[in-house]
C-alpha cells in the first residue's frame, strides 16, 4: 500500500512539482493546501501519512501549522521545505516537531529520500 502524503505550499508550481515527483514513485497525494490554516483542516479530515510543508505561507505560517497539527497527533510526520537561507526559521520548526527539510529548489532524489525516512519509523 502507497503512503498517503499532503503537500502544503502556497504556490501552486511547487505543489505541481513535488506532487510529480512523489506519484511518479508511487507516492499517493491525498490532499494539497495553500497555507497552514487550510493544512490543519484538511490533515483532521484525510490523515495523511505524511505532510511535507511550507515554512513560509499567508495567514498560518508553516512553524505554527506543524505546532497545531502536533496537538491534533502527536505522531504526524511532518517534513519542512525551505528556500537557503532560513536556517533559523527550519531550525524552528524542527524543535516544533518535523522530522526533516528538504530545500528549494527541489531535488527529486532529496525529496524522495526525506520521504522514505519520514514514513519509515
Amino acid at each position: 500500500m502507497s503512503k498517503k502524503i499532503m503537500i502544503v505550499d502556497d504556490a501552486l508550481f511547487m505543489r505541481m512539482m513535488i506532487r510529480n515527483i512523489l506519484t511518479k514513485n508511487g507516492y499517493d497525494v491525498i490532499a494539497e493546501a495553500e497555507n497552514g490554516a487550510v493544512a490543519v483542516e484538511k490533515y483532521k479530515n484525510t490523515n495523511p501519512d505524511l505532510v511535507i510543508m511550507d515554512i513560509t505561507m499567508p495567514e498560518v505560517n508553516g512553524i505554527e501549522a506543524v505546532r497545531m497539527i502536533k496537538k491534533i497527533n502527536k505522531n504526524a510526520k511532518i517534513i519542512m521545505c525551505s528556500a537557503m537561507g532560513q536556517r533559523e526559521m527550519v531550525f524552528e520548526s524542527l524543535q516544533a516537531g518535523a522530522k526533516d527539510f528538504i530545500l528549494k529548489p527541489f531535488q527529486a532524489e532529496r525529496v524522495l529520500d526525506a520521504v522514505k525516512k519520514a514514513t519509515s519509523y
